[in-house]
C-alpha cells in the first residue's frame, strides 16, 4: 500500500499498521466480488489505492474537526469515500445508503472482514429515503462521490443534511460551470456553498475538487421529488 501512503501523508494523515491491513482486506474483497458483479472498474492494485482509496480520504480535508459525528454516503456503490473514512476515523457514525440490493450485500459483507462498528447499510433511493423521518436531516456530513450531476445531486443529498451539517461532494476536472447551474438548487435545498477546494496531488494525474456545502436552512418537505425526477428535470439556475 505504499501509494495509498504516501499520497495520504500529503494530505496530512498518517495510518496506521492496522489501517493498511484494512485496505489490503477491502482490496481484496472489492476485487473478489467484482467478479460477480460490476463495483468498479479499477482493480489493479495501485489504481485502487489510488482512483479510489487516496481519493476517498481527500474529503477528510472538508470535514472539520469533530469526530463524534454522523455521517451517511449517498450512492455509496463500493463503499467509496465513507468506507475509507470509516477505516481512517472509527468513531465516526456511518449510514451508506445504496439503491441497489446486490451491492449492498457487498458492503455487508465488507463490514463485517473489516471489523467495523456503527455502520449501517441502507437499501433503497435517496429520493425516498429522505423523506424517512429517521433520516431527514439526521446528519452531521454527507458524503457523495460520482453519482449526479450537482443540480440533482443537491436535490438528493441536501434533505439528509442537518442544519449547521455540510454536503461534500467529489467531482473530477472543471467544476465552475456546473456549480454556477446548481446554485439555485442549493439554495431551495438549504445549502449555501462554503467552497470549491482543488486537490493538487500528484498521485491523482487529473484535477479533483471538493465542493463543500453548508447546510444554512430546512429543506422544504416537498424535496426531494419522486424517484428520477432531480435527474429529469433539475432545478438549474
Amino acid at each position: 500500500m505504499e501509494k495509498l501512503i504516501k499520497g495520504a501523508k500529503k494530505l496530512g494523515i498518517t495510518l496506521s499498521t492496522q489501517q493498511i491491513g484494512q485496505f489490503e482486506t477491502y482490496y481484496r474483497k472489492l476485487v473478489d466480488w467484482n467478479q460477480r458483479m460490476n463495483l468498479t472498474s479499477i482493480t489493479d492494485y495501485e489504481g485502487v489505492q489510488v482512483r479510489h482509496f487516496l481519493d476517498s480520504l481527500t474529503v477528510a480535508t472538508a470535514v472539520g474537526e469533530r469526530r463524534d459525528i454522523s455521517v451517511m454516503d449517498v450512492g455509496a456503490g463500493a463503499g467509496l469515500p465513507g468506507i475509507p473514512l470509516k477505516i481512517l476515523w472509527p468513531e465516526i457514525r456511518l449510514v451508506l445508503l445504496e439503491a441497489t440490493a446486490k451491492k449492498a450485500g457487498f458492503l455487508q459483507h465488507l463490514i463485517g472482514e473489516l471489523g467495523l462498528e456503527n455502520v449501517a447499510v441502507l437499501v433503497g433511493r435517496a429520493e425516498v429515503k429522505a423523506h424517512d423521518i429517521k433520516y431527514r436531516e439526521g446528519f452531521d456530513v454527507v458524503l457523495s462521490r460520482a453519482v449526479a450531476a450537482l443540480p440533482a445531486l443537491a436535490e438528493l443529498t441536501l434533505p439528509f443534511c442537518a442544519v449547521g451539517g455540510r454536503f461534500i461532494a467529489q467531482k473530477k476536472g472543471e467544476t465552475g460551470a456546473e456549480v454556477e447551474q446548481a446554485s439555485k438548487a442549493i439554495t431551495v435545498m438549504g445549502g449555501s456553498i462554503r467552497e470549491v477546494k482543488r486537490l493538487d496531488i500528484p498521485e491523482l494525474d487529473d484535477t479533483r475538487y471538493l465542493i463543500v456545502i453548508d447546510k444554512v436552512a430546512a429543506t422544504p418537505e416537498k424535496y426531494p421529488r419522486r424517484p428520477g425526477i432531480p435527474a429529469k428535470r433539475p432545478i438549474v439556475s
